[in-house]
């Protein structure tokens, strides 16, 4: 099988950018196939100038050139120079490195994740040069400019005025897709509940699992007289990290002990600790998930967004951590409450409260980790490639069913005919 998988970020030794966890899905997924024996090579979106193509553990990676008036994620505070660059990013109808890499690599299907500076044009190339198209759902760039669906603190319910005009060729684009996916239930139904991927033949649920290399989880020895949570990821309002850290400012630091793992400067952390000065907080900084989770009890995740599929949810019960989350996005479809986590709402007040309950009873903590450790059923990343190796092959089944129809039978367009799969 051959993939032309597609991220707007892709990290690489050349190209170490990295913002959230569908980057690291991205190269976790495309290794993951070189090692089933199938060939693979990726296109992101050009982050630095002159960015040229890498060879990344025997992957060809190539940087596709930005088309717009800055690259993709870089910092603009002028909010009319982003409205012009989103407006760009939503009209653009060519991909030229898309049509070549198809011409010359010649790949069953395209997987693209994460869309921006790429843009929804290599869809609608890729879908005109006879390839199929599957597309993961890792954000809500189809619907909202920011990504996110998430303004002045809130989650958003509807979508505004202006994040209709921004997105509107984005949505229409859909058309060209043989398949999505979301990572979660929810991040599929806020579109399809908005009439998004109504023609899209397969529409299905595929959750995210560990991206860490398999290992052997590692029980922690509770210590009675203090409970250590975790937060780990980018600390940001969305992520609800402001709200965790007025919790901590209502719990007793002789109890509880704070561990926040994640890029932040100094001016943020000096501001952070001043909303709980109290409290006993360490900032570790960026570092490998492995030693974050070693030197924690509970892994809280306090979200106020719909966020589609943390992997901090896969990547804590992987190492036999229990989490408390809350009941945004697709916490709540993993989260069985007291059974493999806790779930909470995710104001303040009830965070401190359900952190306060879980540091009363760690003998519950205990008995959740070795729960977690001892699941032999557990969601594994490769499974995760097993479920869309069975997509790429259905995909395949169908393209080729349709070559071998008759031209005069031949349905309309390629990507949109009903092509024998049967939708979710």
């Amino acid at each position: 099988m051959k993939v032309l998988l597609t991220s707007t970020l892709y990290p690489t030794p050349g190209a170490t950018k990295i913002v959230g966890g569908a980057e690291i899905f991205a190269r976790r997924f495309a290794e993951g196939l070189v090692q089933r024996g199938d060939e693979v090579e990726v296109i992101r979106a050009q982050s630095t100038p002159e960015q040229t193509r890498e060879t990344c553990n025997g992957i060809n990676v190539y940087s596709a050139p930005v088309q717009n008036i800055y690259l993709p994620f870089t910092e603009q505070k002028n909010v009319a120079l982003r409205s012009i660059w989103h407006a760009i990013d939503d009209w653009q109808m060519q991909a030229p490195m898309i049509a070549e890499r198809i011409r010359a690599f010649k790949p069953d299907v395209l997987h693209s994740n994460n869309l921006s500076g790429l843009t929804t044009a290599i869809w609608r190339v890729a879908a005109q040069l006879g390839v199929p198209v599957l597309h993961t759902i890792h954000d809500y760039y189809l619907t909202c400019p920011r990504c996110s669906r998430f303004d002045k603190g809130r989650s958003c319910e509807g979508t505004c005025t202006s994040c209709g005009i921004l997105t509107y060729h984005r949505i229409r684009a859909t058309h060209w897709l043989s398949a999505v996916v979301g990572v979660s239930e929810r991040v599929l139904s806020i579109h399809t509940d908005m009439g998004i991927f109504a023609d899209t033949p397969i529409r299905t649920v595929i959750r995210n699992a560990s991206t860490e290399p398999p290992r052997a989880p590692y029980p922690r020895p509770l210590c009675t007289d203090e409970v250590t949570f975790g937060f780990i990821g980018r600390l940001t309002e969305e992520k609800g990290i402001d709200n965790l850290m007025q919790a901590l400012a209502a719990l007793p630091s002789d109890r509880i002990r704070m561990m926040i793992a994640g890029r932040v400067s100094d001016q943020e952390q000096q501001r952070l600790r001043q909303l709980a000065p109290d409290a006993r907080i360490e900032f570790m900084g960026f570092v490998p998930p492995d030693e974050f989770y070693k030197r924690v009890d509970v892994v809280v995740a306090p979200s106020i967004w719909h966020d589609p599929g943390p992997l901090v949810v896969a990547d804590a019960k992987a190492a036999g951590r229990p989490l408390l989350g809350t009941h945004f996005g697709g916490m709540p479809e993993v989260i069985v409450h007291g059974v493999t986590g806790w779930l909470t709402e995710s104001d303040p007040a009830s965070l401190a409260e359900s952190m306060r309950e879980i540091a009363a009873d760690p003998h519950k903590i205990e008995e959740i980790s070795r729960r977690l450790i001892a699941d032999t059923n557990k969601w594994l990343f490769s499974d995760v490639l097993t479920s869309y190796k069975s997509l790429y092959e259905q995909l395949r089944q169908s393209r080729m069913s349709r070559l071998r129809t008759p031209a005069e039978e031949a349905p309309e367009h390629p990507a949109v005919a009903k092509s024998g799969l049967i939708p979710r």
